[in-house]
């Protein structure tokens, strides 16, 4: 059975995608949760149409988070943490440290979409943020002490 999700569904697709899927899986879980509608002829119209009009916004984001992207690549930021006479840190740098420094440089992004190592202890680190869909940044983190 054709249908088109209408969010992304783990192992099956992303939203506005057609997909075929068997009739008991589209009707009584997917259907009744709001996750796809079946595709008729008429719903396939639509979807081109918003396709085609969802088309230019697309670039415009890809565009955006491309410059985000390297902006964030060309920049380093330096977080401050409470450490030893050893390099240790008294707790830890997470992705929400990294987040506030980011943001701090005038840049917005959720925390959720950083990737960090553990960073327990003084020096230079990398991150991963997910700026938009496939586009990632790498970001150089140096954590030094707090005066």
């Amino acid at each position: 059975m054709e249908i088109i999700l209408k969010q992304d569904v783990d192992n099956l697709g992303h939203k506005d995608q057609i997909v075929n899927v068997r009739p008991g899986y589209a009707n009584n879980y997917l259907i009744p949760q709001g996750y796809a509608i079946s595709a008729t002829v008429s719903a396939k119209k639509i979807l081109a149409e918003n396709i085609k009009q969802r088309a230019h916004k697309e670039e415009k984001m890809v565009k955006d988070a491309t410059s985000v992207a390297e902006t964030l690549a060309a920049i380093t930021l330096t977080i401050a943490a409470k450490a030893s006479e050893s390099g240790k840190i008294f707790g830890s740098v997470t992705n929400t440290n990294v987040a506030e420094a980011i943001a701090a440089k005038g840049i917005e992004v959720d925390k959720r979409n950083i990737k960090v190592e553990a960073i327990k202890e003084l020096g230079s680190y990398k991150a991963i943020v997910k700026i938009y869909k496939d586009i990632t940044a790498e970001v150089a983190i140096e954590v030094v002490a707090a005066e």
